[in-house]
């Protein structure tokens, strides 16, 4: 796919979006906490209208399987009119692909496109250029440097932010997602018509949990907000910024939600 420009991107974020909450079938047994803080939140734009994406869709399938990532599938809107409807996509997610531009200062808003702890993007099938961001941004002051853990108890999430251990990492904003670990579509028009096509940890919904400010502070969240057909697992992350300027990643955690 070619690069889109600011003006071709027509979604808006919307605080009342964000903030909505999801519907859930079922959620049973105990969410576990994270055994390991990862090192890297790795997000992929992505779209069932983009013949080049399905290459960068099964790396993130292989990066998902690694405990120390937390890789997401984030499906956008703005190839839709290519013939083909994403059926995963949100406006939301373009929206945050343009944030993250914004921020770095460019135009480079594309598909399939990787951002790797919410400041360096990378072509999503450059599995090579992936890893040497996770590496690069690894290093970078204050990322993914504050432990974060999910716990459940009755019908509610407990998410708790551990104090600061770098001064660079001394404030951000808390967002749980609902992803489905897997989903297979079938696509019968557009560029990638024929093909099925298994999307990873897609990002279903997201909500803001609150602020953290440096200290030890915990949230709960009602699992009845977590909750939309086919999920079945629960990201929490701490990030810089805010929605409109998303800056680096402080810390993160998966779950499990069966």
């Amino acid at each position: 796919m070619t690069t889109m420009t600011a003006s071709h991107l027509v979604s808006r974020w919307s605080g009342a979006l964000w903030s909505g909450a999801l519907g859930i079938c079922a959620i049973v047994a105990v969410i576990r906490p994270a055994e390991a803080d990862p090192r890297a939140v790795v997000e992929l734009f992505t779209s069932q209208g983009c013949s080049s994406c399905p290459p960068a869709d099964k790396i993130i399938g292989d990066l998902a399987s690694d405990p120390s990532i937390i890789a997401l599938s984030m499906p956008i809107d703005y190839w839709d009119y290519l013939g083909w409807k994403d059926t995963l996509a949100d406006s939301r997610f373009s929206a945050r692909q343009r944030a993250y531009s914004r921020v770095r200062g460019d135009r480079e808003v594309y598909t399939p496109q990787v951002v790797v702890n919410g400041s360096t993007h990378v072509v999503g099938s450059d599995r090579t250029g992936i890893e040497s961001a996770i590496g690069k941004t690894d290093q970078g002051t204050g990322v993914m440097s504050v432990p974060v853990s999910m716990s459940l108890s009755g019908k509610q999430i407990n998410v708790s932010v551990a104090a600061s251990k770098e001064p660079a990492a001394s404030h951000g904003e808390v967002w749980i997602c609902s992803i489905a670990k897997s989903v297979p579509i079938a696509i019968s028009r557009g560029e990638n018509r024929g093909q099925q096509v298994i999307y990873h940890n897609v990002v279903r919904n997201l909500l803001k949990v609150g602020d953290w400010n440096g200290r030890p502070e915990s949230w709960t969240v009602p699992i009845e907000n977590l909750a939309r057909d086919g999920v079945d697992g629960a990201v929490v992350y701490v990030q810089d910024g805010s929605r409109e300027k998303p800056g680096p990643m402080l810390g993160a955690a998966y779950t499990s939600l069966h």
